[in-house]
């Protein structure tokens, strides 16, 4: 990383800062229930700019006009929602960064993401770094000549569009209460938008509302943060407010249906020095003999579950349904952030904005950091969490 400023963080790094750092951060807000990292990390150019052209690359397949044919199977029948956009809104790529044949840090593609992620909190998050560690004025989070301003106006621009902010709303089962609830409450902020729980959005018709002092406020747009994955079939919850996959006059921000395309499930269509070797399981005549270089995944999980690390020919073949798995070459990834103590692993997710009539912009990033053997797979007993990060760049 770049050298300089991650030794003159780690001399002047102190217990007491990170305390303080981390009651600035929440102040505010809501207590944060995950974990925040002691550090962000500083990104030198040249692995930035291998980003870039990763994203670039995988872009470049979600724009082919063959894109929805080749991703249709992805969307489980039942989950599959009317009225679904040309493009998703957001994109989220994670790489873990690891080591090339020539030592030099290279990212390597581990999921992607139709759907949003702390679009607001990161921001929030690099700011207080900044701050409270008093680094380098000219570190930023952002990409393509975005500063904090020029951010929020195109998020706004993205969420709410043409229509006015109490028009639209973020929705989230229980929202108040999910762990991402202080990137609800920094998004909030600064676009102005209600926070909405499902329960608090009624049906009139195929016309959406909430109400306020009394009123009833029709919504137009719906900013979606409901993972129907986290749903399963647990569809009674829908009984008291409205059925998403119903015929509603509602612009989804994003559309469901991206969750699904965009995803582990898009893996096996990518070609690149970025991504590793990743096949459908129904598509693989011959088990690899060398299983221990792979990593089993389903295709349809939330946060890591049922992921299988430690892969043998007896898990392969208990699969039912091989058709909803992948096998995928393990990432290596390598100890590159330097603390104190040791190394530590990290991964970059790059997180695009694509507003409508426009271009997907790179806009800002996400970080995490672990010493275990995966990252952010928080329900496997490898996972030795150290916390949630963000990248600074000059």
């Amino acid at each position: 990383m770049i050298q300089k400023y991650r030794k003159a963080f780690n001399e002047n790094f102190t217990a007491e800062k990170y305390n303080y750092f981390l009651k600035e951060l929440g102040e505010g807000f809501p207590e944060i229930p995950f974990r925040v990292a002691e550090t962000p990390i500083f990104i030198p150019d040249a692995l930035k700019q291998k980003l870039i052209t990763a994203g670039e690359e995988i872009i470049s397949l979600i724009k082919q006009d063959n894109f929805k044919e080749l991703t249709q199977k992805a969307i489980p029948q039942e989950w599959n929602v009317p009225n679904e956009t040309a493009h998703p809104h957001f994109l989220t790529f994670d790489y873990g960064l690891c080591k090339d044949e020539n030592g030099e840090v290279t990212p390597m593609l581990i999921e992607m993401q139709g759907f949003p992620s702390l679009y607001g909190f990161q921001s929030h998050l690099a700011k207080t770094y900044k701050e409270e560690f008093d680094l380098n004025e000219n570190l930023s989070p952002y990409f393509n000549g975005l500063d904090e301003t020029s951010y929020f106006e195109l998020f706004k621009k993205t969420i709410i569009g043409d229509y006015q902010p109490y028009e639209v709303a973020l929705m989230d089962i229980d929202a108040p209460n999910q762990k991402t609830a202080i990137d609800f409450y920094v998004t909030a902020k600064h676009l102005g938008i209600k926070i909405l729980a499902l329960e608090d959005i009624s049906k009139e018709g195929n016309q959406l509302f909430y109400e306020e002092n009394g009123q009833q406020i029709r919504l137009k747009r719906i900013y979606n943060r409901l993972i129907f994955d986290e749903i399963g079939e647990n569809t009674d919850i829908f009984k008291n407010s409205f059925d998403p996959r119903e015929e509603l006059d509602i612009e989804w921000i994003t559309h469901p249906n991206w969750f699904y395309r965009i995803s582990k499930y898009t893996m096996p269509f990518l070609k690149s020095e970025f991504v590793p070797e990743t096949r459908f399981l129904n598509t693989i005549e011959n088990i690899p003999t060398d299983l221990e270089n792979y990593v089993l995944k389903p295709l349809f999980s939330f946060a890591g579950m049922g992921v299988i690390i430690d892969v043998t020919e007896a898990d392969i073949t208990a699969i039912k349904d091989p058709e909803n798995w992948i096998l995928q070459r393990k990432v290596t990834y390598e100890p590159v952030i330097e603390a104190p103590d040791a190394g530590v692993k990290a991964e970059i997710r790059m997180m695009y904005l694509w507003t409508e009539g426009e271009e997907p912009q790179l806009c800002i990033n996400l970080g995490r950091l672990s010493r275990g053997k995966m990252i952010g797979v928080r329900y496997n007993a490898d996972f030795d969490w150290v916390g949630g990060s963000v990248g600074l760049m000059e």
